[in-house]
């Protein structure tokens, strides 16, 4: 057997890989998903204040909280499988900082494990750990 690709998109994958490396060795480990992590933490949080008065009760008197939008928002982002990390990893930050105890971001993300199964669950429930890990809090 031998190591050579088969078909059009494995040569394809292999000549960019070899490309890479030829311009850049460091580029050989390169993992965009990693590199994106840090750009992440750059980006600022947004005030409470200002996430009610955008997705908050504060025009709306009768309407939902930031804190509750957020928790929603992240009940929808597990139920679409928790694909988007730098999505789920936001709101979680997001919603910290609006007020959501980590036993609430826990139990939302768990009660949609009957929607969106146990691995969305447990991927939403890893990006949310990476987040919340790095607060510090004990914060049930």
């Amino acid at each position: 057997m031998t190591d050579t690709p088969k078909n059009p998109f494995e040569i394809m994958l292999a000549q960019a890989h070899d490309m890479a490396k030829a311009f850049n060795p460091a580029l050989e480990n390169f993992s965009p998903s990693e590199a994106f992590k840090g750009f992440e933490a750059m980006w600022p949080k947004m005030p409470k204040e200002v996430m009610e008065l955008m997705f908050g009760n504060t025009l709306n008197k009768d309407g939902l909280d930031a804190k509750t939008r957020l928790l929603l928002t992240l009940a929808g982002l597990t139920c679409q499988g928790a694909q988007a990390d730098t999505a789920v990893r936001q709101t979680v930050r997001h919603a910290l900082e609006a007020g959501a105890r980590k036993q609430e971001i826990v139990e939302t993300i768990g009660q949609m494990s009957v929607f969106a199964g146990i691995p969305a669950m447990t991927r939403a429930l890893n990006l949310a750990q990476e987040v919340m890990g790095d607060k510090g809090e004990d914060d049930q």
